[in-house]
């Protein structure tokens, strides 16, 4: 006989579709009592699994990871509650885990597209402009739906942050991302390679702490998305610091972008620009952190439902993954109180139920 967990309280399926209780029999939710008595109970305030919009599963500050650390990473992720993970650039082969019941489920973008000694060491394919789509076209074939350029990136020698791509190689490139049935993002911490980007028809832009007056009408109107990763921009002044004594334009742009960082989150949201909850755990900051970044995100200003859908209800339907939905994966998290109270709450799981099954 197969296990019914009975989950009650509030179901937090979507904005505005809250519920009294769900099952979950053979793995997936019905809202349909079922014949069968329930073999465990949770109550709380239930939400789809969180969704870390954008993360490095298999990469650490010096390239690729073995497979134990891959799975120490992942695990993080799963026990902070982030069960969907956008993965935004891996040297790794992580393909292993989707094998893994117990692990988050992972969409992956290839591995990061840079100009030679334009990105960090051991991360990218390091091309030039001509080999862009040809590149761009395996990556698609390889990762799930998603290729990740690096959009801007410190050029020494002009000693501050500067765009990699023409925009005719842009264009061309993420025509034949499209064309392969694949979405592109791309890093960018600075103002000047947006434009570009958007008018070249990208999806996504990674940070976008170079957004101004000018380029978030362009997004808007394109419903180009931003994943502002506000805990890793927390860290620019101490990067700033490190290296202001041989770049010091670069150190004082940094300084720049970080202290307008929630105006900048809070403009593109006021314009209509979509927002999700993204990380960048495993470069330089640990996994983990997802409900650090909705916390940031309402402290930038995004009303608190607005918070909570960019790493639920908003982030899954932005990525083609299911929510709480009646024969959907039970892919949820359980809540000792009311997230919409305080985005706080999400720091604190109180049942985590992966692919129908309790893990933490």
């Amino acid at each position: 006989m197969a296990e019914v967990l009975h989950v009650k309280g509030r179901v937090l399926a979507g904005p505005e579709d809250v519920r009294d209780e769900l099952w979950v029999v053979g793995g997936r939710i019905t809202y349909r009592r079922p014949a069968a008595e329930a073999t465990a109970s949770a109550t709380g305030w239930v939400l789809p699994g969180l969704v870390d919009a954008h993360c490095h599963v298999g990469l650490d500050s010096h390239g690729a990871v073995d497979e134990a650390t891959s799975e120490k990473q992942a695990l993080t992720d799963r026990d902070a509650g982030a069960l969907l993970l956008r993965d935004a650039g891996s040297p790794a082969d992580t393909r292993w885990i989707d094998d893994r019941p117990d692990l988050p489920r992972l969409i992956r973008a290839g591995r990061h597209l840079a100009r030679p000694r334009r990105y960090i060491r051991n991360y990218a394919h390091e091309i030039e402009p001509g080999d862009l789509t040809a590149y761009v076209r395996r990556e698609a074939r390889r990762g799930d739906g998603w290729v990740k350029l690096v959009g801007d990136w410190i050029d020494r020698s002009v000693g501050d942050l500067a765009p990699c791509w023409p925009k005719d190689a842009l264009a061309e490139a993420i025509a034949a991302a499209h064309e392969e049935g694949a979405r592109v993002t791309a890093h960018c911490f600075a103002e000047d390679s947006l434009a570009d980007l958007v008018e070249a028809g990208i999806d996504c832009v990674e940070h976008a702490t170079g957004l101004t007056a000018d380029t978030v009408p362009l997004f808007a109107a394109r419903g180009t998305a931003i994943v502002p990763t506000l805990v890793n921009i927390a860290t620019f002044p101490q990067l700033a610091a490190g290296g202001e004594d041989r770049y010091p334009r670069w150190a004082a742009h940094l300084r720049q972008l970080h202290a307008r960082r929630y105006r900048t989150v809070r403009d593109a949201y006021d314009a209509g620009i979509p927002v999700y909850a993204g990380t960048d755990a495993g470069g330089g900051l640990a996994h983990g952190l997802v409900a650090a970044e909705v916390a940031e995100l309402a402290a930038a200003g995004l009303p608190v439902t607005a918070a909570l859908s960019a790493a639920t209800w908003g982030a899954r339907a932005w990525l083609g993954r299911p929510g709480l939905e009646e024969g959907a994966s039970a892919d949820l998290v359980v809540y000792g109180e009311d997230p919409r109270a305080d985005v706080r709450v999400l720091a604190a799981p109180r049942r985590i139920v992966l692919r129908g099954r309790v893990v933490g």
